[in-house]
């Protein structure tokens, strides 16, 4: 972790935002005095949608149906 002074902050913002984007966490200084931390935002996960892929899968009427015997034997059941 890096620490930077406000000042030299306002003069290479762009350069620190690129190596946040690049993983690393920069401390922002009021002198030697260290007040603030520019961290990269963790990505957002979109909420799962009930119904999402209505329409998009199907399942066979015969997925349903019993096993044969010799299938069931297979499975030990």
């Amino acid at each position: 972790m890096d620490a930077v002074t406000i000042h030299t902050a306002k003069t290479t913002l762009s350069q620190l935002i690129a190596r946040v984007e690049a993983g690393e966490e920069i401390v922002l200084a009021r002198g030697a005095k260290p007040v603030a931390k520019l961290v990269p935002l963790k990505p957002t996960v979109s909420k799962r949608q009930f119904g999402a892929l209505k329409g998009k899968l199907s399942v066979a009427d015969s997925f349903f149906d019993p096993l044969p015997e010799d299938e069931l034997a297979l499975w030990g059941l």
